[in-house]
């Protein structure tokens, strides 16, 4: 639509679009394709592929209109919860959108006309729906890895390079082409500092239903060497992960002890007490559990008759089995946070202070778990301590009134973007003003296999 329109004929006319893509998508859903035959089935693949890799290329450029907000500045406090709220997808899905939309789309400057995109041909073939989200991914991914010698010039060649490929063949091709490019450019494997402090990372996957998780991606080389002594520690017959300080046959495959070796690195320097504090408290491992499940767990190391209880949680809300929190409570290296088994209510400890003491953490990673806003993931260890009713200086800071809240979440509180009550069974519910109050299921999973709405009274 060229020339100037306005902001509500922009609206209308974008609104009126949607509902015609609506209807014809509803009209598609509606129509048989039974008697069609394939080679017409083939036809309509490859149109519905265009269409949603046209879609992306429009979601791209919405995210990026809303990374940088001209008007309704507001909302920018609350634009993830928003998000979140009306298209369920995760917070750092919201976050990547928005940086990728940061070097596909034209960027603003404080003077003068818009700066061309990071990636012009990226964007250009996305708009065009001739590339999909697999190659975009991929070819981002192949030129954050060239060496930071590479010019200016021959990063524009590899993006062409790699567009020209993503336009005639499928992602394993680009990526194929993207190795190709990189042993042009760094035949020899030169690296310098920056490109080594760009490329370090390490990825912690989520826990799997065995309790085990998957730990990728690059460190370098001076951390290479730590593990590599701590690996060299872990010699044949010593270290053993039952805490067998004699030598015995060892059965363990070089990855095993490698794995073995950097946990004994981490457990030493927790140990060691030299690596300070963290929210109040020293740099230790929390975990929470109840007094019943901790004395069962107790027998049932001894008494095969026994079944061993549910998981204790740590700060981080990881599940650790209780057989090993039993084992590491012989090194005396972590907060242990047990409380009673039928109110689940914390202990009561009062202070006349404004910061929180390390006792009364621990009974927020007892309680909470972790953040208390709605649907939040961030665990306790991430989180900072909110005060319910709001802290005042002739009031007490005690434990029943001190909850976790991750940083963002704190602060729209703070700003009063959300409100914040105590509930009759001692939780703290959020809400906007729009909404009745809500607590956090997400670090309960048990409260959301019953399916209630608050934690079981002190009578249940």
């Amino acid at each position: 639509m060229p020339g100037f329109v306005s902001r509500e004929a922009a609206r209308e006319r974008f609104r009126e679009l949607c509902d015609q893509v609506d209807a014809a998508y509803a009209g598609l859903c509606e129509l048989s394709t039974d008697e069609v035959g394939n080679e017409f089935r083939v036809e309509m693949a490859e149109r519905l592929e265009t269409q949603e890799r046209t879609n992306r290329g429009l979601m791209y450029r919405v995210f990026g209109e809303i990374a940088d907000p001209p008007d309704e500045v507001e909302c920018v406090p609350v634009l993830a919860d928003t998000l979140w709220a009306r298209l369920r997808i995760a917070p750092k899905e919201v976050k990547r959108r928005m940086k990728v939309a940061g070097r596909i789309r034209p960027r603003r400057q404080l003077a003068g006309p818009p700066l061309a995109p990071e990636l012009p041909r990226v964007a250009e073939a996305l708009e065009d729906g001739i590339i999909g989200e697999d190659h975009l991914r991929a070819i981002c991914r192949a030129i954050e890895v060239l060496p930071s010698c590479v010019s200016a010039v021959d990063r524009e060649d590899v993006e062409r390079s790699l567009v020209q490929q993503a336009t005639k063949n499928d992602v394993e091709i680009v990526k194929a082409a993207a190795r190709h490019i990189d042993e042009i450019f760094n035949p020899d494997g030169h690296y310098d500092e920056a490109d080594r402090a760009r490329r370090r990372g390490l990825q912690l996957g989520h826990q799997g239903h065995d309790g085990m998780s998957r730990l990728s991606g690059w460190i370098d080389p001076e951390t290479r060497c730590y593990v590599e002594a701590v690996t060299a520690a872990v010699r044949p017959g010593r270290h053993l992960p039952d805490g067998t300080l004699t030598e015995v046959r060892d059965e363990r495959s070089p990855a095993q002890r490698c794995h073995d070796g950097v946990k004994l690195g981490l457990k030493a320097g927790i140990a060691s007490g030299a690596m300070g504090q963290h929210r109040g408290h020293p740099v230790t491992v929390v975990v929470r559990t109840t007094l019943a499940e901790l004395d069962q767990a107790a027998h049932a190391v001894t008494n095969p008759d026994i079944p061993m209880p549910a998981p204790a949680r740590t700060g981080g809300d990881t599940a650790l089995p209780m057989r090993d929190l039993i084992r590491m409570g012989a090194d005396g290296i972590h907060y242990l946070a047990v409380f009673d088994d039928h109110s689940e209510r914390p202990i009561y400890l009062g202070r006349q202070t404004r910061i929180a003491t390390a006792d009364q953490r621990i009974i927020c990673y007892a309680r909470d778990g972790g953040c208390t806003h709605p649907n939040c993931l961030a665990p306790g260890y991430h989180c900072e301590v909110h005060h319910s009713p709001d802290w005042s200086a002739d009031g007490a800071t005690d434990a029943n009134t001190l909850f976790f809240a991750c940083a963002p979440d704190h602060k729209l509180v703070t700003e009063g973007h959300r409100q914040t009550i105590v509930t009759d069974t001692g939780r703290l519910a959020w809400t906007d003003g729009s909404q009745p109050p809500e607590i956090n299921h997400a670090h309960h999973p048990e409260e959301l296999l019953r399916g209630d709405t608050d934690p079981p009274d002190d009578e249940q």
